[in-house]
């Protein structure tokens, strides 16, 4: 017979052994690394160092990006908005080139794929493409057309056709608080284009531009989900396709409709100063898919779509104060209705997401229409 005998603890060593696992607890859960003495692992504020930089690139990008776009496109000189997407995803190509060179070179520094341009890989993602080429294009003309103060507004309406398509395409049904959040959103928008109409600011051509751009994010994100399996899954090779396909996919769009007389005809085409800030654009339409993914690695899609709503306040209140622009009370409330229900929208979602214990196919429905909103040009 073996006999274990069970060791007894003084009860002072218990409780401070206690006090010392609770506390090792609290502090992991926390986000606090015990840090060893030889100064090894990573302390709290450390972390939230990382986080809060993170999330400031990811700011100083989206926003420096909106502006950017919105003085090229807002050029009474060349009204050629396809013409300049074009530019851009011709900028976005030539990056995913110099990247895979640079990864070539230094491996340890850049970590990029190698991607071979395929035929067969190209006509998978075409449909995307041609999703993707009316997202951006509707989204900067939306920008043209109501100017950054009310682009938070008027292109709002993304989580709405979320909602909606989950129900058409994806047979899912939507939470009745879920659905109060989208009434919530139609509610800031509908004030938001009556504020601005009383304004006499109001382009009704802006407005349609942006509803059909957010239609164009909710498809992107499933045309997105169906492609993946045909650039393995990467992100950085699904987009150095689609803007393969966008620069082929522009051309005959330029043609028909006649912005190649525009282009030929600027004043500035020989300017530098012209070419450089479009590159910029470029650039920072191609940074914007980095720092998006680099704040979500870093955070959580939850802290990332929270993040995008306090920046899109931020966005608002910066463009009305560089343009020394009056807005009414109503006006601000509409941006309120918009960016609250936004917010609610996503913390519902998430409670959703936590209470139930989804199949695997299910979640990747779900999380395909949680929060997704793709390289929006924003």
């Amino acid at each position: 017979m073996v006999v274990l005998q069970v060791l007894r603890f003084p009860p002072t060593f218990q409780r401070h052994a206690w006090t010392q696992l609770k506390r090792s607890n609290i502090l992991r859960m926390a986000g606090v690394e015990m840090v060893d003495h030889d100064g090894l692992g990573e302390t709290f504020f450390i972390r939230a160092a990382r986080i809060a930089a993170v999330v400031a690139l990811y700011w100083f990008v989206s926003i420096t990006m909106v502006f950017l776009n919105n003085h090229l496109l807002d050029n009474r000189d060349l009204d050629a908005p396809l013409f300049v997407t074009f530019y851009q995803c011709v900028v976005t190509v030539a990056l995913c080139w110099l990247m895979q060179l640079l990864s070539a070179v230094c491996p340890q520094l850049i970590d990029f794929p190698s991607v071979k341009f395929d035929v067969k890989t190209s006509r998978e993602v075409l449909p995307l493409s041609v999703v993707f080429i009316s997202m951006i294009t509707f989204n900067n003309l939306c920008l043209k057309h109501v100017g950054v103060a009310f682009y938070t507004v008027g292109r709002s309406l993304s989580t709405v056709f979320n909602v909606l398509l989950s129900y058409v395409i994806l047979k899912q049904t939507t939470s009745v608080r879920a659905i109060l959040c989208c009434g919530i959103i139609l509610g800031g928008f509908w004030l938001g284009v009556d504020q601005e109409g009383m304004a006499g600011s109001l382009s009704w051509s802006g407005v349609f531009f942006g509803v059909v751009a957010s239609a164009c994010v909710s498809l992107n994100a499933i045309f997105t989900k169906k492609v993946m399996p045909a650039v393995d899954g990467n992100i950085w090779k699904l987009s150095y396709y689609n803007n393969i396909n966008a620069c082929i996919l522009f051309l005959p769009l330029i043609l028909v409709f006649g912005e190649v007389g525009r282009v030929a005809s600027f004043n500035r085409l020989t300017d530098l100063s012209f070419w450089g800030m479009m590159t910029l654009g470029g650039m920072f339409g191609f940074a914007i898919g980095y720092v998006t993914g680099l704040q979500i690695k870093y955070t959580s899609p939850l802290t990332h779509n929270v993040s995008g709503t306090a920046k899109a306040c931020a966005q608002t209140v910066i463009a009305v104060v560089y343009n020394s622009s009056s807005k009414s009370l109503l006006w601000w409330t509409s941006n309120m209705l918009v960016l609250g229900g936004s917010s609610a929208y996503t913390w519902v979602k998430s409670r959703e997401m936590k209470k139930t214990a989804p199949r695997p196919q299910d979640f990747a429905k779900e999380k395909l229409l949680f929060g997704e909103k793709g390289n929006t040009g924003v």
